[in-house]
């Protein structure tokens, strides 16, 4: 995983290896294989998703996350490889939501720094895509509580994506590069703001007034499902 900006507290994010690089890359091998097809998920994409499942206010069943990450069952060469390989994904779940319970941001795996072919802008995409779609799968739960809080949170998450590109408003949010990086920057600590929100009692109100956001992002899936980029 990439270092992530140098403006955030050293020791607010927690640099832990989501998993070794041995099991990384034979992740990515069976997300990038031929049997998958071109709608599957990357390593960037599962990891936001997987994210999202650990800052999700509800337990999501496997049966039901693995369908929605895959889009229905995915194949696999017997039973191991099923263990295999859902079991890395249980993993990255499971260290994300670790570190969230221990008060720490998550590593991400971009840095900040756009570069001229659009890649790191692609995986800023992916990672948030990834993460919005995890967000539609329970969308009810995420916005149970206190919905006009939790959109604002989740509004740079949006509008990173790519998922809202027809929508003008969002879009404007990233229409310089200055802007996206900086949205860029707030992703691990909204995460934990995300995970603290659904676990944390709130305080007693001390006046009337609330917190003013952008509105709930809708049940609908991406307008677009392709990398954008920002190349020069």
């Amino acid at each position: 995983m990439s270092e992530l900006l140098s403006e955030r507290p050293d020791d607010a994010i927690e640099s832990q290896p989501p998993l070794a690089d041995e099991a990384l890359a034979r992740l990515d091998d069976y997300l990038t294989s031929e049997r998958l097809g071109e709608d599957a998920p990357d390593v960037i994409g599962a990891h936001g998703y997987l994210v999202a499942l650990a800052v999700s206010p509800r337990e999501i069943s496997s049966e039901q996350w693995v369908a929605e990450l895959f889009e229905g069952e995915p194949p696999f060469d017997g039973v191991a490889e099923r263990e295999e390989i859902l079991g890395l994904l249980e993993t990255l779940k499971t260290n994300a939501a670790s570190i969230l319970e221990r008060g720490n941001w998550v590593e991400l795996p971009f840095d900040n720094e756009l570069d001229e072919s659009g890649d790191m802008a692609a995986a800023i995409e992916d990672w948030c895509a990834g993460f919005m779609q995890c967000v539609f799968l329970d969308e009810a739960a995420w916005f149970s509580q206190d919905e006009t809080h939790v959109a604002a949170l989740l509004l740079p998450f949006m509008a990173l994506s790519g998922l809202f590109d027809e929508e003008p408003e969002i879009v404007e949010m990233i229409a310089e590069d200055s802007q996206f990086v900086a949205l860029a920057g707030q992703l691990p600590e909204l995460t934990l703001d995300l995970y603290l929100h659904f676990r944390v009692p709130p305080e007693p109100s001390q006046g009337k007034g609330k917190h003013k956001g952008n509105g709930k992002p809708g049940s609908r899936k991406a307008t677009s499902g392709q990398q954008r980029g920002r190349k020069r």
